[in-house]
């Protein structure tokens, strides 16, 4: 595969892939295959992981795969991470935001922030039992991510908080979340810090999960704090430098949703490319008319324009290069050529297309997401032009 240069500045387009990532590759989605398709529509209808399914990623190691060896992770890259959560999107983007979550957000701030302490103590566990979840969104805080109202107090030797979160991604399996609340209004988004919350922690609850248009296996809920007690050293980072972790983490798993919606739209592709081939009119497989053909071509250039953006912006991370305008662009334009594909493989297969007894639907339905989470379209269109308007 080539290796085009970025316009803004040259830097490398690294997309190859090691032997070590393509044998990765190959067995994440022969485990997507073989262990979470044939659940994939049951899952999709009751709007529940099968519990069958978190061992198994536990023991496959996809839920620490940048978490340290010492720590009982696999001590991968964070693009071997991306791949993992894209060849599981290319079967069920329900397990692939999982996976993505406790990757590239949970387990990723805990390496990046955590004390010797905190790390010894989580990353074990979320390499091998514990589902993270990251709790930013509130009900008037979305976009404008720091008008937070949850509130943490000091209480001496505890914090207390009181509010509540929505739209948490794994809220429901979780065993630790990360938390953010503001500890000082007054100083605004220099009073937001990180706290450690565990499941059992007094005065915390799992609300309502949310019934959604797509990703439904995927559980998207409420967070209630009534004077949830969390210990005085259960913070992640230092005290009023939340904001820090919440945006740079938050650079970092645009990346993975990147990858989230490449795995849909290849396997919307994948979808309709077979399809196309077995359903016949006027005598003749649909395949062989050039109306079908040139709209595959058309899904296979967004795929691969998609594929090279997400890996580039993947490769300068691992590469401790600037990457935030590249993550911000695999975003935007990933998630936009997944709706479009996932549109298109509808279109390909017709009426059937419009049925859940195939496929085809389920794939549109999970990638439109994509322009929402983790940094709408828009706030990811706000980003790229601030920087290319600041460069020098």
């Amino acid at each position: 595969m080539s290796n085009p240069s970025n316009a803004t500045d040259a830097r490398p387009a690294i997309t190859t892939l090691s032997e070590d990532e393509l044998a990765f590759r190959d067995a994440v989605y022969d485990f997507a295959q073989g262990e979470i398709k044939p659940l994939t529509q049951k899952m999709d209808e009751h709007a529940e992981l099968d519990k069958s399914l978190l061992p198994k990623l536990f023991e496959m190691g996809l839920m620490g795969v940048e978490s340290p060896e010492k720590y009982g992770g696999a001590g991968g890259s964070f693009f071997m991470a991306c791949l993992a959560v894209e060849q599981i999107g290319r079967v069920d983007g329900s397990v692939s935001v999982l996976v993505d979550v406790q990757n590239t957000l949970v387990t990723n701030a805990f390496i990046r922030w955590g004390s010797e302490e905190i790390k010894s103590k989580y990353l074990p566990k979320l390499a091998r039992e514990w589902v993270g979840a990251y709790a930013l969104s509130e009900s008037t805080s979305g976009s404008d991510a720091f008008a937070l109202k949850l509130r943490a107090e000091d209480k001496g030797d505890k914090w207390v908080l009181n509010g509540s979160k929505l739209w948490i991604t794994n809220g429901k399996e979780a065993g630790v979340f990360i938390v953010f609340a503001n500890m000082n209004p007054s100083a605004g988004y220099k009073g937001i810090t990180a706290f450690i919350v565990e499941k059992d922690f007094k005065g915390f609850t799992v609300g309502k999960k949310e019934d959604k248009l797509g990703i439904r296996a995927s559980s998207t809920t409420e967070l209630l704090f009534e004077n949830c007690e969390v210990p005085k050293g259960n913070i992640l980072g230092e005290v009023g430098k939340g904001y820090k972790i919440a945006i740079e983490t938050l650079n970092e798993g645009r990346i993975g949703i990147g990858a989230q919606m490449v795995g849909i739209a290849q396997g919307a592709y994948d979808a309709a490319k077979a399809y196309v081939q077995s359903r016949e009119q006027f005598g003749k497989p649909i395949a062989s008319f050039q109306g079908v053909q040139f709209q595959l071509a058309e899904m296979r250039v967004q795929l691969e324009a998609a594929r090279l953006m997400v890996y580039n912006a993947a490769r300068l991370k691992d590469a401790g290069q600037p990457f935030i305008e590249e993550a911000a662009m695999a975003k935007l334009f990933s998630s936009r050529a997944a709706e479009k594909i996932a549109s298109m493989g509808i279109d390909l297969f017709g009426g059937n297309g419009f049925t859940r007894e195939y496929p085809a639907e389920k794939f549109w339905r999970d990638a439109k997401i994509g322009q929402i989470y983790e940094g709408t379209s828009n706030m990811q269109l706000n980003t790229i032009a601030k920087m290319e308007l600041t460069e020098s």
